[in-house]
């Protein structure tokens, strides 16, 4: 990949600066950076095209449902699905969660059935299944990490019953940054007639995704964790299983008519999960997100991105006062500055210009398998150099002298 061309299409990367310093931006897990085409894409419908819909019948409202549906059309290519009506516009992976939750999960469910997860898991693929469990007395357990944190099949295999029903998984966590066997969870899984849900908010964005071939019952990821806008997501769903859901909110757009006995027929998935005036910029502005990954190339993306990793990890080995917790990982990077709180880390490297991310990272019974209540954590993104790495480092080596550097 030529990186100084890359970094050319990000406005964030040319000239923005942090404490008077030029942004190094380490924190990709949570948000990326947007490319210029995306941002002009977002422009050119809120100046050429800015109307509603699926609402009209004149010229503006026709281009904007071919814009909006075009994008869906891109998505559908960029995770392989079958076809656009297994994609469902949401407004991120928490969204599309707790659609598949509530719409799939609250209606199927019964008492004592079993959701399994793990500890490493997102508040957004655990909170909605707590709730969900409570509702109809159903439990929820959790699969065993394994000394490196890693959700094994074999662990898999162990935690599951004959009650088991639904298997909610990352693909990749958000804070130990492990890959899960996913192919080999979901024929195991089909072979018992479960249903397995992927969060795929870190994985969608740095690696070839195939739903087919995975065989995922659903899959969860948002936009602005790939370069597209803040505030838009995707809810992949098998269309036998999306007809056998109930929507989460109700309103325009989700029905083909009612009337005032309250009968109501709703539309075809994926419309009917659609009700009110969809984030249309945020539609089209993933669409060309993923034009421009696919541009680039995915598993080119992935394959540089691991040597950011292996070159960061390598480096963190060398230095006494930091503690690495998922080095053999292939997302993020958890670790702490021994004897530093992870938010002084921090701001230690704002200092810098460097930015990174300090606490729980929405995965707060972790701590339970770490045992630390917060970390530090570094995500690269296929714009990110070896020489922010090496800066990084450099705030890193403060070592013992951390707090005066900072004070």
């Amino acid at each position: 990949m030529d990186i100084k061309s890359i970094r050319a299409d990000f406005p964030m990367l040319n000239g923005v600066t942090m404490q008077g310093k030029p942004l190094i931006y380490l924190d990709n897990g949570a948000t990326t950076l947007k490319p210029q085409c995306v941002i002009d894409k977002v422009c050119e419908y809120l100046t050429t095209y800015s109307g509603n819909a699926h609402r009209g019948d004149y010229d503006l409202s026709h281009q904007v449902d071919q814009e909006f549906e075009h994008a869906r059309e891109v998505v559908k290519d960029f995770i392989n699905a079958s076809t656009k009506d297994e994609i469902v516009w949401t407004s991120g992976t928490t969204d599309s969660l707790n659609m598949v939750a509530y719409g799939y999960a609250l209606k199927h469910l019964q008492a004592d059935d079993e959701i399994l997860i793990s500890v490493a898991e997102h508040a957004s693929n655990t909170l909605p299944w707590f709730d969900v469990a409570n509702q109809i007395g159903a439990r929820v357990k959790y699969i065993p990490l394994d000394e490196y944190g890693c959700v094994t099949m074999e662990n898999v295999e162990k935690a599951m019953t004959k009650n088991t029903k639904i298997i909610s998984l990352a693909l990749v966590t958000n804070v130990l940054g492990h890959h899960i066997p996913m192919k080999d969870i979901c024929a195991y899984a089909h072979q018992h007639g479960i249903i397995v849900v992927g969060d795929g908010a870190q994985s969608v964005p740095h690696e070839v995704t195939d739903v087919q071939d995975l065989d995922v019952d659903f899959l969860a990821f948002s936009g602005h964790k790939m370069c597209g806008p803040t505030g838009i997501g995707v809810l992949y769903g098998k269309y036998d299983l999306l007809n056998k859901m109930n929507p989460t909110r109700l309103g325009g757009g989700s029905n083909t008519r009612y009337n005032s006995c309250g009968i109501v027929s709703l539309k075809k998935p994926p419309y009917r999960f659609e009700s009110g005036t969809p984030h249309i910029e945020g539609a089209v502005g993933l669409g060309k997100a993923c034009e421009y990954l696919q541009s680039i190339g995915l598993q080119e993306i992935y394959d540089y991105e691991q040597q950011l990793r292996a070159y960061a990890i390598e480096k963190l080995k060398t230095i006494d006062q930091v503690e690495i917790y998922n080095e053999t990982s292939t997302g993020a990077i958890a670790f702490n500055i021994k004897g530093v709180f992870s938010q002084d880390g921090a701001s230690l490297f704002n200092k810098y210009g460097i930015a990174v991310r300090a606490g729980q990272h929405c995965a707060k019974i972790l701590d339970e398998y770490l045992g630390v209540n917060t970390t530090l954590r570094v995500s690269f993104y296929f714009y990110n150099t070896y020489e922010e790495i090496d800066q990084f480092i450099d705030v890193c080596k403060k070592g013992d002298d951390f707090l005066d550097a900072f004070f």
